[in-house]
């Protein structure tokens, strides 16, 4: 099982279907029961959109190996079966930056 926040290595859909790190954004109330879960995609390609694109440095925490950018404006849903292992958790400062983001992104 996978928390919110939790940093894993998946595979999307589409043209961001090589295998990459993303962020689950999925509310832990769902992921027992269900057989997909939510994620924003993390690039390494680095562009100045601050209200969507969240930079973050690599961390033990983290487990990133690179300067990467969460990709809020790409949020997808993908089946668990598609994710292959979690390699960190973001923290709490950029926890609360990420759901800003997503609120500002999904007009909540």
């Amino acid at each position: 099982m996978f928390l919110r926040g939790d940093v894993v290595l998946c595979a999307l859909s589409g043209d961001f279907g090589k295998p990459r790190p993303a962020v689950v954004v999925q509310s832990d109330l769902f992921n027992e029961t269900h057989s997909s879960v939510t994620v924003c995609p993390l690039t390494s390609y680095l562009i100045q959109t601050p209200l969507f694109r969240i930079t973050i440095e690599p961390n033990h925490e983290n487990g990133l190996q690179q300067i990467s950018q969460i990709m809020v404006d790409k949020v997808s849903t993908i089946k668990i079966d598609k994710i292959r292992e979690k390699i960190g958790t973001l923290d709490k400062a950029t926890l609360f930056e990420l759901n800003c983001a997503l609120r500002l992104w999904l007009d909540l």
